[in-house]
């Protein structure tokens, strides 16, 4: 079934217009970027296959033009826009953490990361630079591969801080696995940053670890 084959409140363009687009499920926003699909394959179907594809919205947040190259459907043109989009999400979130203390807003900082973090399939170490006032100054990737206690360099990421003239830092990483609790080296590595970063008088206001979809601040838990 085409777009033009649904009840016209039906269609995404009309009932994005008439109820917001909050009322859109995620394959139909897609299906008003792409515009079109393939013979015998609505765009609706082609949305909802892209999201199959890529693990939902945080996949595909994530995703490359050469990851989108390989589907089949996808034009310059489609790979371009969906691009952008991506893109422009990630900006307009970064922009409100440079603009207001991030922790005025703390859903805004764990979407954030969310949106750099969630769909990695390697576990990433990130660290978020803030100013006196709690405004983002910059994200970093700082280390990747299995972390612990001893492949997270505390002296690293203090210089990484100082360069920045950050006055607070929030912690960050990734668990590809999905579950988003806290563990053992997860704590043990929190207290090793802290004690680091306290001697140049940096403070760490939280730890968040994401997963795909969700997240867990480990200053909401009571672990800093």
């Amino acid at each position: 079934m085409t777009l033009k084959d649904l009840p016209v409140d039906a269609q995404p363009r009309e009932k994005l217009l008439a109820r917001g687009a909050g009322a859109l499920s995620d394959a139909e926003l897609l299906a008003l970027l792409l515009r079109t699909g393939l013979p015998g394959k609505g765009v609706l179907q082609m949305g909802q296959e892209l999201l199959d594809q890529f693990g939902g919205l945080a996949g595909l947040l994530h995703a490359s033009s050469r990851d989108l190259e390989a589907i089949k459907g996808l034009g310059p043109a489609k790979r371009a826009e969906l691009l952008a989009v991506l893109e422009l999400a990630r900006r307009a979130l970064a922009e409100q953490l440079k603009e207001r203390p991030a922790f005025d807003h703390p859903q805004a900082v764990k979407d954030y990361l969310q949106l750099h973090l969630g769909a990695k399939k390697h576990e990433v170490f990130a660290v978020l630079f803030l100013d006196s006032q709690h405004r983002m100054l910059a994200l970093e990737e700082l280390f990747r591969g299995t972390l612990t206690q001893t492949s997270v360099y505390p002296r690293e990421v203090v210089l990484r801080a100082l360069h920045h003239h950050a006055s607070a830092v929030v912690l960050a990483h990734n668990h590809p696995s999905g579950t988003v609790q806290a563990s053992r080296a997860d704590t043990a590595l929190t207290q090793a940053l802290q004690s680091a970063l306290s001697l140049v008088d940096i403070r760490v206001i939280d730890h968040i670890i994401i997963g795909t979809g969700q997240s867990l601040s480990m200053a909401e838990q009571g672990l800093i």
